[in-house]
């Protein structure tokens, strides 16, 4: 999905308006897309997201901290499927406090998990007024079409 997006904004396959999304948004690093990608793969997909976002939004900032080192969302390993609330919120609540720290209006995400449980984790623990949204739903608001 990154190398696409990259490969059609960077040869104006595709256009965008950096002018369309107004909210301060963050950038949340998925553990699998990081640090297990760089792992089991020697890639991690930490510059690829940040240069879209660059080309989608103003208005963006980085978690601290980011990238290696950035905070598991708390939702992997399917953990979202269970029963587990309390355990649930336990280990989401150092992602939550570093969405609440940066002050953001939006969270863009590009893994199904941590979407899913970024935005439970704020509609449990507050604030639910941050909007959650998936990178490329970022890259459509953008997207001018002709």
């Amino acid at each position: 999905m990154f190398d696409l997006l990259v490969e059609y904004i960077s040869t104006q396959r595709i256009r965008l308006d950096r002018d369309r999304i107004k909210k301060k948004a963050v950038y949340h690093d998925p553990c699998n897309y990081g640090r297990k990608s760089e792992a089991l793969f020697g890639h991690g997909y930490f510059h690829e997201p940040r240069w879209i976002l660059n080309q989608c939004l103003e208005h963006w900032t980085d978690m601290q901290p980011n990238r290696a080192r950035q905070y598991c969302c708390g939702g992997g390993g399917g953990l979202m499927l269970t029963p587990y609330e309390e355990q649930r919120k336990y280990y989401s609540r150092r992602k939550i406090e570093q969405i609440k720290n940066s002050r953001a209006e939006l969270v863009v995400v590009p893994c199904h998990s941590c979407h899913g449980h970024i935005r439970a984790m704020l509609d449990a623990q507050g604030p639910a007024s941050i909007e959650v949204k998936y990178l490329w739903e970022v890259v459509a608001e953008a997207l001018v079409m002709d």
